[in-house]
């Protein structure tokens, strides 16, 4: 499929397009937003008119089939990811999805074999990969500034909702029906695809997870310990009912360590024996936007993006081990202790 301009139609224009993506696809070099769809026919129109963009349609199908369209962005929640980007692949078009990429581990091996079949690229919004910021981590851990690197500490923590949500008013990122588990999934995700990139794929892991504070039925604390292709081992903890908020990484290596976080701007901040350096670095209007100009790119023939459905599909893997015990308790399964 040859392309000159890549013309975007996005299937479900909520609340992550408006800053994060929306704009990003329509200042992207060699890229424009031409179509938009929502359920809501009359949120869609509103979206199209406040952003600029062409056309608008209450219909997926319509969407995906529109000769205009040659890309499709999926930014709905987790559980339609796969019927959009199986949808999109049907009719030959690449795709873009949000994260998690999906429900499961499963569904991504889904996606990824569909898009493969019809011979259409398959990219996952982790964008993480192209903040500058986590670029210049990227660098300090290539040049060697830390050494080696040894062990890799992760922590975050939030706190609760002042109140348990009534069923019918719980948010879609805490409702395992909608988005396959809790906050892990959704910011846990960024997280763990992060250190897949700089680190390689984690290849053994164990987790625990509960619901500890009753304020929705997901879980709410997650712990895990995992390891590296290259023998770096790492550890995290993820709560979400906790008496403060932090928010941590620290890569440990033989010659020092760097410590910044996955959600805020504060510098990157490295410690060696000689002292403390902090690099600062500014956050993109639109966080999406360097991610998805590589995106842009590639289907352009001109660079190579770096968040992929195989490489999303190992993060999907490694959340699925995590909360294995924990997803079986809860629909009164046991583990198959051959799995």
């Amino acid at each position: 499929m040859s392309i000159e301009t890549v013309r975007w139609g996005i299937i479900g224009c909520g609340d992550v397009t408006e800053k994060k993506s929306g704009p990003g696809l329509q200042k992207a070099r060699g890229s424009e937003l031409v179509a938009v769809m929502r359920r809501n026919g009359e949120l869609a129109a509103d979206y199209a008119r406040r952003h600029g963009v062409p056309r608008w349609t209450d219909d997926a199908a319509a969407l995906v089939a529109d000769p205009e369209v040659n890309a499709v962005y999926v930014a709905t929640p987790p559980a339609f990811h796969k019927q959009y980007v199986l949808m999109a692949a049907a009719a030959g078009k690449p795709v873009y999805v949000e994260k998690p990429m999906a429900m499961d581990h499963n569904e991504c091996l889904d996606m990824v074999a569909a898009c493969e079949a019809a011979g259409v690229p398959l990219f996952v919004a982790y964008y993480r990969r192209r903040l500058p910021r986590f670029m210049r981590v990227e660098q300090l851990v290539r040049e060697g500034a830390i050494g080696d690197v040894r062990a890799v500490i992760v922590r975050l923590l939030r706190y609760p909702p002042e109140a348990p949500y009534a069923p019918d008013e719980t948010p879609w990122r805490v409702a395992p029906d909608i988005a396959g588990g809790g906050l892990f999934m959704d910011l846990g995700a960024h997280t763990l695809d992060y250190l897949d990139y700089l680190l390689g794929p984690i290849v053994r892991v164990c987790g625990y997870a509960a619901n500890q504070g009753g304020h929705y039925r997901a879980e709410d604390t997650v712990n895990a310990a995992f390891e590296f292709a290259s023998g770096v081992q790492g550890t995290g903890t993820w709560c979400f009912c906790a008496h403060t908020a932090e928010d941590v990484i620290e890569i440990v290596g033989t010659r020092g360590s760097l410590r910044f976080s996955t959600f805020g701007s504060e510098p990157v901040r490295l410690a060696t024996p000689g002292g403390v350096t902090e690099y600062p670095s500014a956050m993109p209007l639109h966080v999406q936007q360097p991610l998805i100009q590589s995106v842009v790119d590639d289907l352009l023939g001109n660079g190579t993006c770096p968040s992929t459905g195989v490489s999303a599909t190992r993060t999907s893997w490694v959340m699925d081990q995590v909360l294995a015990e924990y997803r079986a308790r809860m629909s009164g399964c046991p583990l198959d202790a051959s799995s």
